[in-house]
């Protein structure tokens, strides 16, 4: 057998086995098992890097004249750029939505022209094979980004199942933090939750929406999934970086459990009841995680939990 032809056989042997990895991590990732996003990762990565540029190098040295290299660059760059979007919106990474504007139109915006002028100018070119695989990789690619918005989609729900638990709960901690002794200790939690509450009511607001709403039926969140908009309502608002205003009321908080009598417990747990860690000691990467980073629902339902602890702290005083 030529060698030409043994290197044919495990270019697509190859091609099978990154699909094959790409569409498990899909199934992982759709029934939330441990791996999903290293598989996912690990198929596109190899697709792109190493599938389809041997695919095209191969394809493009089997033309005799071995013309249009511009061709085969553009049916790589159109490939990379949707499947790049594609694992970004599955993996919910930031500018995942930005990357999809993109990715939708650039096949017809970039690839077609390029596609047709190359063609026109040779009659005896057929790049059938090509425009082939590349309608395939097309519909995979709207395929998984369908999946994708159900995956987020998900997620989304089970914040909205989480407010719902965190205000039924809430609404039975006030009955009994009512009944607390005033106390310097109460006070300051009572800061915190007013601060917390002030945070609910500007973010809401930018959405046309009051805490009532929120709290009755969280379904009516316009845009649960944007990121970035609870970040911008703060900043808006002169708490810069995000955050802030709540960080420091946070940790004035645990500074006042450490100096109360008898709570020695408590100020142990209070910065992972709060979640108070700062990651690489950076207190605006802490914001950023809380506010910037996560889903508008998520950044909601963080406000909702956080709230629903302060109660139960108070309830236990």
């Amino acid at each position: 057998m030529p060698i030409h032809e043994i290197m044919k056989q495990k270019i697509y042997l190859l091609g099978v086995i990154t699909v094959l990895i790409v569409f498990t991590g899909l199934v992982f990732k759709i029934n939330h098992l441990a791996g999903a996003g290293i598989l996912l990762i690990t198929g596109i990565a190899a697709l792109l890097l190493l599938f389809l540029p041997l695919a095209l190098f191969s394809h493009y040295k089997a033309e005799g004249n071995r013309q249009n290299p511009i061709l085969h660059v553009v049916t790589w760059l159109t490939c990379f750029v949707v499947f790049t979007s594609m694992l970004f919106k599955i993996m919910h990474w930031p500018f995942a939505g930005i990357l999809i504007t993109v990715a939708l139109p650039f096949p017809y915006v970039i690839f077609l022209p390029v596609f047709l002028i190359t063609t026109s100018r040779n009659k005896n070119f057929n790049i059938n094979s090509i425009v082939f695989v590349l309608l395939l990789l097309a519909l995979s690619s709207v395929f998984s980004a369908l999946l994708a918005l159900n995956v987020s989609r998900d997620r989304i729900n089970d914040s909205f199942d989480l407010s719902r638990n965190y205000d039924k709960l809430g609404k039975t901690l006030n009955q009994i933090a009512d009944r607390v002794p005033e106390s310097s200790l109460v006070i300051k939690i009572d800061e915190v939750l007013k601060t917390v509450n002030e945070y609910q009511d500007i973010i809401l607001k930018q959405e046309n929406m009051t805490v009532e709403q929120w709290k009755n039926d969280p379904e009516n969140l316009i845009r649960p999934d944007s990121k970035g908009i609870a970040a911008q309502a703060l900043v808006k608002n002169g708490d810069s970086p995000a955050g802030t205003k709540l960080l420091n009321s946070l940790k004035n908080l645990v500074k006042t459990i450490e100096a109360t009598s008898g709570n020695n417990e408590l100020a142990k747990a209070a910065p992972v009841i709060l979640d108070l860690e700062v990651p690489s000691g950076n207190e605006s990467e802490w914001g950023n995680r809380k506010f910037r980073d996560n889903n508008l629902s998520w950044v909601l339902i963080y406000l909702d939990g956080l709230e629903t602890n302060l109660k139960m702290i108070k309830a236990t005083l």
